[in-house]
């Protein structure tokens, strides 16, 4: 492959902003097109952006048909599988903004395109690239906690609720566990080397969303702004997953590892009524242990860094396809998430534990 990258987007709403700005800042990375569902939309994108010499086309399949290594899929939720299907097959390397999918069996057909396909399918959660995040997975995977068998995430904003496509079932899937709920599992799941799930009892509700006290389209909202979970996975290993996007109040507690030498408490950085989740840095980081007979608990010092995690995500994919890499956060790990929350989503509407139905490679 060329070491010049030409890229494409797909999607030309806030978040692919965000992307433009990204691979600008990479001298090797042309944006040669941009693609967009409504008419007009795309143009309008490349002429505001001033993205000089790339094509607007009203749709995804004619960008796909031009000259490009790689497309960002920056769409609303409902379109993730069609678009990035399409562009594994059109021989693409594809960065998809989370969450992965609306349903979990969409899930498992990109993940089997890009494995048939021979072609990257990368996630986009930044948070992995905070070094702080890095360095939870290796305390955990060095074994210094001993056998991890609990392990709590997930996180709250006391007023953080989306509109438009974020609150609609067709369009989104989920609500606050698809948005925002995927980073708490990403960053546990990861730190703990994505185990298997075997089951989920779950609850959800929606009595913020649903009340014109607190959301401006409370008549529209279907989704859940609320959902705690009990997962269990393989090796007796037990995960408390709870999500909110209001609440009354200021936090659902800090991500911890218990483990039988150690336990980790990890606070996420921020503050506000939108913070409180893990969809950025990490805020704190403290062992606990015993020394010498006596209980002891040690901060862990913060790697002080001035990274964008959105570059930095942007980047590792371009480099990724630049030097012919895997796939940077694969689609093979993320679909543990999603088969995770679509467990979450049956157990409570079912008001029962549910079995993860999720396909084995073996």
């Amino acid at each position: 492959m060329s070491k010049h990258v030409r890229i494409g987007i797909i999607g030309s709403g806030g978040i692919a902003k965000a992307h433009v700005s990204a691979y600008r800042k990479l001298p090797f990375v042309e944006i040669v097109a941009v693609a967009d569902v409504i008419p007009g939309k795309a143009a309008d994108f490349v002429e505001a952006l001033q993205l000089d010499g790339a094509a607007a086309y009203d749709g995804h399949r004619k960008l796909l048909e031009q000259e490009l290594d790689a497309v960002s899929i920056c769409t609303p939720n409902v379109s993730h599988h069609e678009t990035t299907v399409d562009s594994l097959k059109a021989g693409k390397q594809v960065l998809l903004e989370k969450p992965m999918s609306v349903t979990l069996a969409e899930a498992l057909e990109m993940t089997l395109v890009a494995r048939d396909t021979g072609n990257m399918l990368t996630i986009g959660f930044q948070p992995r690239y905070d070094p702080n995040m890095k360095l939870l997975q290796e305390i955990v995977q060095s074994g210094r906690l001993g056998k991890v068998y609990y392990a709590e995430t997930g996180g709250g904003r006391r007023r953080g609720m989306p509109g438009g496509t974020f609150i609609s079932k067709k369009l989104a899937g989920a609500g606050a566990m698809a948005d925002i709920g995927c980073y708490s599992l990403d960053m546990a799941l990861n730190t703990l080397g994505y185990p298997r799930p075997l089951t989920v009892s779950a609850f959800t509700s929606n009595h913020f969303g649903r009340n014109p006290l607190y959301h401006p389209e409370a008549s529209k909202f279907e989704v859940e702004d609320f959902g705690v979970a009990m997962v269990r996975f393989e090796n007796d290993l037990v995960l408390q997953f709870k999500i909110s996007w209001a609440m009354h109040m200021d936090t659902l507690g800090a991500t911890m590892f218990l483990g039988t030498d150690a336990g980790l408490k990890v606070t996420p950085a921020g503050s506000g009524p939108w913070s409180g989740v893990w969809d950025g840095a990490v805020g704190s980081v403290t062992l606990y242990h015993d020394e010498y007979g006596r209980n002891t608990q040690t901060p862990i010092p913060l790697i002080e860094h001035k990274l964008n995690l959105f570059d930095e995500k942007v980047r590792d994919f371009a480099e990724a396809v630049r030097d012919g890499r895997p796939a940077p956060i694969p689609g093979e790990q993320i679909l543990i998430q999603q088969a995770i929350i679509d467990g979450v989503l049956r157990s409570a509407e079912a008001g029962r534990e549910v079995s993860v139905e999720l396909p084995r490679n073996d």
